[in-house]
């Protein structure tokens, strides 16, 4: 065993007498060490619920036969951090966490671990960990939360509050029903209620078969969720015993079964920073281009919030990702049969599932003609930008409209309140990407406010930073290059004409060349955001939004 490292032989002396104090039993020396990285924390509503499912992880690995080690790893709330300085340590906390556990499991010499996980940037950073470390590793995801409930309205967080917030600045509805949306919106522990970004990142872990059937959807507060986290800790102790790695199950065709079906979904655009970046970890070739071509094979087959009512628990009284994978594979060559770790091939996972096809359509149905993600590309985005297409009414997908520029999100809010955005205007926030944010902030605040003012089908935003999975509206983010690696999004000005496509997957500046140098010419770019400690650190190394962001 691994762990042989520092428990085996005479010179392990001192590390069997340090693992005697934290309780180690001579009998359990022998055991496979099972480190559990917990990303538990107060402040995350989605992590809250933790505790709980640490000790049935436990007591899977402890009648599995292998001795547990819980370990801390930080979680970031994005809805939290959303709409402030704050924003800019979500995306490089996905760094931070792989640091941590890949840190911790490797001092430690442990044999496998389970990585606990829920929210936005912990799921990511956890898989890139274990592609790097690639020793046997499972995910338990914690679930998403009960649906909302106000005078019997059915509210998710964002509709509950984001968008809430600008129906009441629109004088839809009341102060005091804008403090009842709030308070009622987020009823219990779990990840938000929508597909957004910790909800397809569990789902597509649960597609490229790093977690048990249904992790994914399973409510946080549900005894399947309990069940599933002590079958889980049963099973990472067989994957020690028969040396089950993440490289053996994050391949490059489980990447892209786990991009076909967030297309299907219409998942967060956030899974594509994602997928490039565990792929990058595992040295897989995995590029925007594979995003592309597999759009335009695959049709949207799901519509769940923040694009339509239905939540995440239809979904999973539906069949859950089971149901999805059973679908998908009624067609040949559609996903590619692969082997989970649960022993399964999706094709048996497929054979034993149920689907309601309500919720989840037949491919010969599809809810849209288009995939639910996309990648454009045009003089604004030679290198990419992405659109969450299930999130955009039919009727704006192509669009032209005059730029109204900001250089930052706190710019933009405050040009959307004061209503100098106007019905026919393509919003520009830049500097707010990888480097130039730096973090690469999420745009929710603004898009949710445009929606919650009537503007949602009126106007189109285009930024270098990114987008909540919460987000709708003709929303289009990553742009690359971004404006401080001199992006064309760097020379836009008031007034431009800018054209969207996305039948035909293209983004421009309808400016002549000419004019375009001439600005260039003339340019000053904006001083860099005085910086200290992490993020300092983060905008050496960060690159492209197109490459992941990943760092170097």
């Amino acid at each position: 065993m691994r762990s042989d490292n520092i428990k085996k032989g005479i010179n392990k002396v001192p590390h069997r007498s340090l693992l005697y104090a934290t309780g180690v039993s001579k009998q359990a020396m022998k055991k496979p060490f099972i480190g559990i990285a917990s990303s538990f924390s107060d402040l995350v509503p989605g992590h809250i619920g933790m505790r709980d499912l640490e000790r049935q992880i436990e007591k899977g690995i402890h009648s599995g036969g292998g001795q547990s080690f819980v370990f801390g790893v930080p979680a970031i709330c994005d809805g939290i951090a959303m709409g402030h300085s704050g924003m800019r340590y979500s995306l490089p906390s996905r760094d931070l966490i792989a640091d941590c556990v890949e840190s911790v499991a490797s001092a430690h010499q442990l044999d496998g671990l389970v990585l606990l996980t829920n929210c936005d940037k912990i799921t990511p950073g956890m898989l890139i960990a274990a592609m790097r470390l690639d020793i046997p590793c499972i995910v338990v995801s914690a679930g998403p939360m009960l649906d909302g409930k106000c005078k019997n309205e059915t509210l998710t967080m964002i509709r509950g509050s984001f968008e809430a917030i600008g129906k009441f600045r629109s004088g839809e509805i009341t102060e005091e029903k804008l403090y009842e949306m709030e308070a009622s919106c987020c009823p219990s522990a779990g990840s938000c209620q929508g597909l957004y970004t910790a909800n397809t990142m569990a789902c597509l872990t649960e597609v490229m078969g790093m977690s048990l059937p249904f992790c994914a959807t399973a409510s946080a507060v549900s005894a399947q969720k309990r069940q599933i986290a002590f079958d889980s800790g049963v099973k990472i102790v067989e994957l020690v015993e028969k040396d089950i790695k993440p490289s053996k199950i994050i391949t490059k065709d489980a990447i892209r079964n786990a991009i076909t079906v967030d297309l299907a979904l219409g998942g967060s655009t956030n899974s594509i920073l994602h997928l490039l970046a565990i792929a990058n970890s595992g040295d897989i070739d995995i590029t925007l281009e594979d995003f592309a071509q597999l759009s335009a094979q695959i049709r949207q087959i799901i519509k769940l919030d923040p694009s339509a009512l239905p939540t995440m628990s239809d979904l999973h009284n539906a069949g859950g990702i089971p149901g999805v994978i059973k679908t998908l594979m009624e067609k040949d060559g559609v996903l590619k049969n692969l082997k989970t770790l649960c022993g399964l091939s999706l094709k048996d996972i497929a054979k034993q599932a149920w689907v309601d096809n309500n919720i989840v359509h037949k491919l010969d149905n599809p809810i849209s003609t288009e995939a639910g993600l996309a990648v454009l590309k045009g003089n604004i985005a030679p290198d990419g930008a992405v659109v969450k297409i299930s999130g955009v009414e039919k009727e704006c997908w192509t669009f032209e409209g005059t730029a109204k520029v900001f250089n930052s999100e706190e710019e933009a809010m405050e040009g959307i309140e004061k209503d100098k955005v106007k019905a026919g205007d393509v919003v520009v926030i830049r500097y707010e990407g990888p480097k130039g944010g730096p973090g690469m902030r999420e745009m929710l605040a603004p898009t949710s406010l445009l929606v919650g003012k009537g503007l949602g089908k009126k106007c189109a935003l285009i930024t270098d930073g990114r987008f909540s999975g919460g987000t709708r509206g003709l929303c289009i983010g990553h742009i690359c290059p971004e404006a401080p690696d001199g992006g064309l999004i760097a020379y836009i000005e008031d007034g431009d004409k800018i054209s969207i496509d996305i039948p035909n997957r293209k983004v421009n500046l309808e400016v002549s060349e000419d004019v375009i140098a001439l600005r260039k010419q003339k340019y000053q770019p904006l001083e860099p955001k005085a910086l200290k400690g992490y993020l300092s650190k983060y905008r050496k190394t960060v690159q492209s939004a197109s490459l992941g962001a990943i760092t170097k």
